[in-house]
């Protein structure tokens, strides 16, 4: 199994999804659904840093008065 901190965003998201069927469908040990919560959280955890870094390199292009650009601002969501 790879560790979780090597894995890209999409891997990390589709292993998420596939804990979360297995664990949906109700048919896994006790024991095998503690370790796959586990799991769950810490790819949820790693997928939310990947999301939180990508939205903190986006930028916004600022226009001059004429229409070009003429430079960035932070990412503002708000």
């Amino acid at each position: 199994m790879k560790a979780v901190e090597e894995m890209t965003f999409e891997e990390a998201l589709r292993e998420l999804e596939s804990v979360v069927g297995q664990l949906e469908r109700g048919d896994v040990e006790l024991e095998k659904s503690i370790a796959l919560y586990e799991r769950g959280a810490e790819l949820k955890k790693h997928c939310e840093a990947k999301l939180s870094q990508a939205q903190a390199r986006i930028e916004q292009i600022t226009l001059a008065e004429n229409g070009t650009p003429s430079g960035t601002a932070d990412f503002d969501a708000g």
